[in-house]
């Protein structure tokens, strides 16, 4: 048997100005055997019902055709192994690649989403930052509810093991409830894709991230420029979700060595393009453009003030607050996003490729020659 009752969690978002918002999120107990034995039965195939399939199939994308969820879809319809189906509203104008089948659902209607998430192996969700919590709980709930065992939540950050970050940062705190929710429906377990900051992106889109304002040869250090951070393109983290769902779900039995998606059941892979700094960028960015320091305008600043100054920014409505706020954190000395500090990646595990540095700073200039961030605030206007 299990019970449930509802804690009201009141989670304060300042994500698009300082407005207010209250989660109702269950929090199930579990009594009796059913849910020990499914998380403490021996996880072998060969000791599953008959039926087993030790494989993932079918995955199902949420935010597939976006600017990030697209190199995702990609690479699974690359990978040949999966049928992938791209999730969306009812009307969307969302381009998607060929090969993907689109459903679309009732965001505002479970059984809706229940009835697009059945027969699924796996649910992808990747999201905007400032999308409404309720969103992924929604998604969730009806993919437990549809049977889907397996999800890869939208946190595409940092892995939360700094728990002073998680604080810090505010949205740790909300992802935090998510994944607990996620673990107390029961029957569907998460793996979050710990890929820090997107590489490229972070690098063109303005100072407030990393630093750096291309267009106008600015750049600006953080303490002293020399903080390490791991941050991953888009690419491979399209490549990281395909080979980790490409592995066997279990081992076969106890000999079996292999590495399996299980082993991250409801804990975060951690996956990564390069382990640099911002000096490091610097070199790469000059190296790329044909500048030297005497092009750029430099300044240095405290990345604690900037965390305090994007935080009251954010409070009073800043969008750019928030960023520079969640930025500057990873910059702090203890490098919360150095996953080379902190036990490694995970990139040896899935098999993917090294990056080359200087060619993903290419595509930050190239990004930046063309407008994208233009565009892109152009569209949602």
């Amino acid at each position: 048997r299990l019970s449930s009752n509802i804690n009201r969690l009141r989670i304060v978002s300042h994500f698009s100005g300082p407005s207010h918002f209250t989660l109702q999120l269950p929090v199930f107990h579990f009594q009796g055997s059913r849910y020990h034995q499914y998380t403490m039965a021996q996880e072998y195939a060969s000791k599953q019902p008959s039926g087993f399939q030790n494989y993932i199939k079918n995955v199902a994308i949420v935010g597939g055709g976006g600017q990030s969820g697209k190199f995702t879809t990609e690479a699974l319809l690359k990978a040949g192994k999966f049928q992938v189906t791209a999730i969306t509203r009812v009307g969307s104008k969302s381009k998607l690649p060929d090969g993907v089948i689109a459903k679309e659902v009732n965001y505002e209607s479970h059984e809706s989403l229940v009835e697009g998430l059945k027969g699924q192996d796996c649910l992808v969700i990747t999201l905007s930052v400032a999308s409404p919590p309720e969103t992924q709980n929604n998604l969730v709930k009806a993919a437990a509810e549809a049977k889907v065992p397996w999800v890869l939540p939208n946190e595409w950050g940092g892995d939360s093991s700094n728990k002073e970050t998680v604080k810090d940062t505010l949205i740790g705190l909300r992802k935090q409830v998510e994944r607990d929710y996620i673990e107390s429906l029961g029957g569907i377990s998460w793996i979050g894709v710990a890929c820090s900051f997107w590489y490229e992106y972070s690098l063109a889109a303005g100072p407030q991230n990393y630093g750096f304002d291309i267009k106008n040869q600015r750049a600006i250090f953080f303490d002293e420029g020399t903080a390490r951070l791991n941050t991953t393109t888009w690419p491979q983290v399209g490549r990281a979700v395909a080979n980790l769902l490409s592995l066997k779900v279990l081992p076969e039995d106890e000999n079996d060595q292999s590495v399996v998606l299980s082993q991250w059941r409801n804990k975060f892979v951690r996956v990564s393009s390069f382990n640099v700094n911002q000096k490091e960028m610097f070199e790469s960015l000059k190296r790329v453009t044909g500048t030297n320091d005497s092009d750029w305008k430099i300044n240095y600043e405290s990345s604690k003030e900037r965390h305090v100054s994007g935080k009251a920014e954010m409070q009073k409505g800043n969008r750019l607050g928030f960023v520079k706020m969640l930025y500057s954190r990873t910059f702090y000395a203890d490098e919360p996003n150095n996953f080379q500090a902190s036990g490694g990646d995970d990139n040896e595990k899935l098999g993917l490729p090294t990056e080359e540095l200087d060619e993903a700073t290419n595509v930050a200039v190239q990004m930046e020659k063309d407008g994208y961030f233009e565009q892109m605030r152009s569209s949602n206007h």
